[in-house]
């Protein structure tokens, strides 16, 4: 089976650059599945420049949804697959009506399905809870949901980092 990677870390940490570079270091055909559903033009230029800085040999794939279903499909596949990222996800989730049961669940389905494919799996997620308390019920439950969504998939994984700064610390 393969392995689960988690990598926390606050925005702009160098969270992703980690996951590029572990997946780099491997070898074998790498996908990514990006969680990101780009609802203005300023965040469709950070996707464009995201893609730029893949490697052309990657696999894109762009679920905001259901990624769950898609990584069963592409499992066998690839290698090294990342996910990035999954407060995007749950934040995709909230605004789409999902209750914090279903989203829960969908997490859960995706790292059963990652625990059974033979690809290592990358998650890449935002640690948000080392702010404020939001002032707000939604931005409190976005922050409560996504740490609990962090310790699921910390719990299931193999390696965690975090990363400050660009410097990654391994937890696990």
């Amino acid at each position: 089976m393969g392995e689960i990677i988690f990598i926390s870390g606050g925005a702009r940490s160098g969270k992703s650059r980690l996951a590029v570079k572990l997946a780099k270091d491997s070898a074998g055909k790498i996908a990514f599945l990006a969680t990101c559903d780009p609802g203005d033009s300023e965040m469709k230029k950070r996707v464009v420049l995201h893609k730029k800085a893949r490697p052309k040999s990657w696999t894109t794939f762009e679920e905001p949804e259901e990624p769950a279903v898609l990584l069963k499909k592409i499992g066998s596949k690839f290698e090294v697959i990342i996910i990035d990222c999954l407060t995007l996800l749950v934040a995709n989730l909230i605004q789409k009506g999902h209750r914090e049961k279903a989203i829960k669940n969908k997490i859960n389905r995706m790292l059963n399905i990652a625990g059974k494919i033979n690809a290592a799996v990358i998650f890449v997620s935002n640690e948000v809870g080392l702010g404020i308390v939001p002032v707000n019920k939604l931005a409190r439950n976005f922050r409560d949901l996504a740490g609990w969504i962090n310790q699921m998939v910390a719990e299931k994984a193999g390696r965690v980092f975090f990363v400050v700064s660009g410097i990654p610390w391994r937890l696990k």
